[in-house]
This record gives C-alpha cells, sequence and structure tokens, in this order.
C-alpha cells in the first residue's frame, strides 16, 4: 500500500440508536465522540441508525404492508385495461 494517503483503520465502538446494542470493530469512520469499552480503554464511538439487532431481516420481525386494494387503486388512477382477442392467445 502507498504510505500516507489512506485513513487510520482503527478500532471503533458502533451504537444502535434504537437498541443500544454496542459492538467493537475496526473502522475508518470518524467520530468526535468516545467511550469506554469492557476492556477499559476508550474508543472512538459511531451511533449508527440501524444494525443486525434492530434490523427486521436480521430480527425476523415483519414488516406490515397494505396489500389491501392495490389492484383498485391501481384501476382508479390509470384505469381498467381490457384484454383484445390477440392477447388472450
Amino acid at each position: 500500500m502507498k504510505q500516507g494517503i489512506h485513513p487510520d483503520y482503527r478500532p471503533v465502538v458502533f451504537q444502535d440508536a434504537n437498541t443500544g446494542t454496542a459492538f467493537l470493530t475496526r473502522s475508518t469512520a470518524r467520530s468526535e465522540r468516545s467511550v469506554e469499552w469492557e476492556d477499559g480503554h476508550r474508543y472512538p464511538l459511531v451511533v449508527v441508525d440501524v444494525t443486525s439487532t434492530s434490523h427486521p431481516f436480521w430480527t425476523g420481525a415483519d414488516r406490515i404492508v397494505d396489500t389491501m386494494g392495490r389492484v383498485e387503486k391501481f384501476e382508479r388512477r390509470y384505469g381498467r385495461r381490457v384484454r383484445r382477442a390477440s392477447e388472450e392467445g
């Protein structure tokens, strides 16, 4: 690697803003905040909106999606399509 052009890759604590869960990893992310970790050392703290502890895909939480009336809404907006005899095949 070329010297002097890469950002510092160092230990950083990421904290989930929703759950409060924190984990120590390595990153180039910068932060003015710091936190004392379980090992007694202080590390930069980066607060993020979503991590694996709060993301619906990883937690298994279902999202409620309104699917009722989608066809009716489409037909009201764009009109009902009529199939031609050549399309019925």
